[in-house]
């Protein structure tokens, strides 16, 4: 999805950073400590007449199928978004691994484990989504875990690639703190900040899900009113290098993480 166009928005609310895969219980570490988690996420553009029948198909067919990969552990998560509010994108599948190849390859795993369980029923959902984009994140800072909220608030970020690693540094020692302290008040529950490994354009994603989309996006006023605006801080160096954005109110219809 190509983010040219997409306005500037209010400077506050680039501070915010405002998926996926992430649980209260382990807070965020620098980079380097994080574990290893790669999320391949499909995002795709449907038939609004159609996308409930792709709803119903994905709750009645594909969860369990779904779900017996994760016990198996062939993959460690997976999860379908229903577009709440933002742009073209109408839903999201997401499948996660603790490796790149493990991410890609689990694309594989799922085609075969839905055509074996399902046969011609496999194709339900692109009959009402037959457009598509992929990408891959690698998981930053945050939490990884096994639960979220039902009510998720995710913003792309299209960032100077030069300077992105910089921006990742700024989320970690400056921005991690509010978001760490509104977890452990019950505010949100989770959080979680990811970086392009292939794909498209956007290269950077914060996610933060609550139990429902009042409690986050009070929670994202809260975090607002938390950061200073200061025109020489960490804060306007990250719009500098990520100034341009979009979001997206996710429904998180269904997921299922390693261990729940």
């Amino acid at each position: 999805m190509a983010n040219k166009g997409i306005p500037m928005k209010n400077k506050k609310l680039v501070l915010l950073l405002p998926a996926l895969f992430l649980a209260f219980g382990n807070l965020h570490a620098q980079d380097d400590e994080m574990p290893e988690r790669y999320t391949y996420a499909t995002y795709m553009y449907c038939d609004t007449s159609k996308e409930a029948a792709a709803d119903a198909h994905v709750k009645d067919k594909e969860a369990a199928v779904m779900n017996k990969l994760v016990a198996d552990g062939e993959i460690l998560a997976w999860g379908w978004l229903r577009h709440h509010t933002g742009g073209k994108w109408r839903r999201i599948r997401y499948l996660q691994s603790d490796s790149l190849n493990g991410a890609v390859g689990a694309i594989g795993k799922m085609g075969k484990a839905l055509e074996d369980a399902l046969g011609d029923g496999a194709g339900g959902v692109g009959e009402a989504c037959k457009g598509h984009e992929d990408y891959v994140w690698r998981l930053r800072a945050g939490m990884a875990g096994v639960e979220r909220g039902k009510a998720g608030l995710s913003v792309y970020f299209t960032c100077k690639i030069s300077e992105e690693g910089h921006a990742d540094d700024i989320v970690a020692k400056h921005f991690a703190p509010i978001y760490d302290k509104l977890v452990k008040e019950g505010k949100i529950t989770s959080w979680g900040w990811q970086s392009h490994v292939l794909g498209g354009s956007i290269r950077r994603l914060f996610t933060m899900t609550g139990k429902d989309f009042d409690g986050v996006l009070d929670a994202r006023a809260e975090a607002l009113g938390a950061m200073s605006d200061d025109e020489y801080g960490p804060g306007a160096t990250f719009s500098e290098i990520c100034g341009k954005h979009e979001d997206y109110l996710w429904d998180i219809v269904h997921e299922k993480q390693a261990g729940s």
